[in-house]
């Protein structure tokens, strides 16, 4: 009877150990003892494939994570879908992911009318969408839409950020802007006017354009009949390119500042000529691996290794990949605070408190910073001028913040 009494003592002490343990562990949808099951939906198809690549590291990058052993002893499960960069189909695919395959949360899904379109809906259901691939404000509004959070700078930031620059390198200046009349063109032109304040009577013209026109030549010549000595170009590639190519040919003697979507050395800065693009400002927020300045850098070295790894098909040379493998170190470090609180809850009260993280292939002095009023990750951008060649650092890194 005596024994029969330690044994039983000895199991209700195993048992209550292992509730107790079991207790410690809170779980939301799509998770287990061995897995976080996760969602995004790209552009694998269509006339934005070329952001494809974000997923494909995002995938890439986790099944590496996994490899050394997970997250907490989990791997990580992202189930990536085609939306074409259509949004009816991405209202599809997400509602799929969420009501069928059940999944944590949405992370990193690209662009901002897909984005747009599945925003009401995820807040809805209250699963958290998060470090999604678009500037747009909207996106991150906390008030409003507390369950979504972008991952870049959005727009307002980087024209904040161009407007300190200005105040600080040309307090003199005379400044024509053009910008593209969408969310992406009126957020940036509204930072940029909310950053200079009580100076934006620097502004001396503002003119937009519609994706529909065939060139902005109409507007450019108006801008530059202002004398401006500043002109703030907030448009997209093609008409970016056209832009350079129009201030040469009319030989505009203004600072040419782009917006950091037409940013690209191979697709606006080669086609509009490299020689009228010599001088031009922009801003950056990450490592390019085209740049030979970074050959010896630990981080870069540490990126290529993985791309040699678990990309090896792919274009190292291709900074979308830089994009998404920076993307999904975040939502690691994330997981990692967590800890065996994986409620949906707890998620989005992880991503809001990230403190000075440092990635590898963020810029130096470039920093990852969340809080209830900062759902922005990133609110910092490094200046760059084209030398003719590649982008150059100028100065210090600047925030948007106050």
């Amino acid at each position: 009877m005596k024994t029969f009494g330690r044994a039983g003592w000895a199991l209700a002490l195993v048992l209550a150990t292992a509730t107790q343990a079991q207790a410690q562990k809170a779980y939301g949808p799509g998770v287990t003892d061995s897995e976080v099951k996760i969602g995004q939906t790209m552009p694998y198809s269509g006339p934005a494939s070329s952001f494809s690549a974000i997923g494909k590291a995002m995938s890439a990058y986790f099944a590496k994570i996994n490899a050394e052993g997970g997250v907490n002893g989990r791997k990580i499960n992202l189930i990536s879908l085609d939306d074409g960069y259509s949004p009816p189909r991405a209202v599809e695919q997400t509602r799929r992911l969420v009501e069928s395959d059940e999944v944590f949360a949405i992370v990193g899904t690209f662009g901002t009318p897909t984005n747009f379109a599945i925003q009401k809906y995820l807040n809805a259901k209250k699963v958290p969408s998060l470090f999604l691939g678009t500037g747009a404000d909207r996106i991150s509004e906390p008030q409003t839409y507390p369950w979504s959070m972008g991952w870049q700078p959005n727009n307002h930031a980087k024209g904040v950020i161009y407007a300190k620059y200005i105040l600080k390198e040309r307090p003199q200046a005379r400044i024509a802007v053009l910008y593209q009349n969408d969310d992406f063109g009126r957020d940036y032109a509204k930072g940029f006017r909310d950053g200079l304040g009580d100076k934006a009577s620097m502004i001396v013209k503002e003119l937009s354009y519609e994706l529909t026109e065939p060139t902005v030549d109409s507007q450019l010549q108006i801008l530059r009949a202002t004398g401006a000595d500043v002109f703030l170009d907030l448009s997209t590639p093609k008409f970016s390119a056209q832009a350079i190519r129009r201030v040469a040919e009319t030989k505009w003697t203004a600072l040419h500042l782009l917006s950091d979507a037409s940013g690209s050395i191979a697709s606006v800065l080669e086609p509009a000529g490299l020689d009228n693009s010599k001088g031009v400002i922009s801003v950056a927020f990450r490592k390019d691996p085209n740049d030979p300045a970074w050959e010896n850098d630990a981080g870069m070295k540490e990126y290529l290794a993985f791309m040699r790894t678990y990309m090896p098909d792919a274009n190292v040379h291709e900074s979308y990949n830089v994009f998404g493998y920076a993307t999904a170190q975040t939502f690691v470090h994330v997981l990692e605070q967590c800890g065996d609180n994986l409620t949906r809850e707890n998620l989005m009260a992880q991503a809001r408190s990230i403190r000075g993280l440092a990635l590898p292939m963020l810029l130096p002095g470039i920093v990852i910073h969340t809080s209830a009023t900062q759902p922005t990750p990133i609110n910092q951008e490094q200046i760059v001028q084209f030398d003719g060649k590649r982008w150059v650092p100028v100065g210090e890194v600047i925030s948007a913040d106050k």
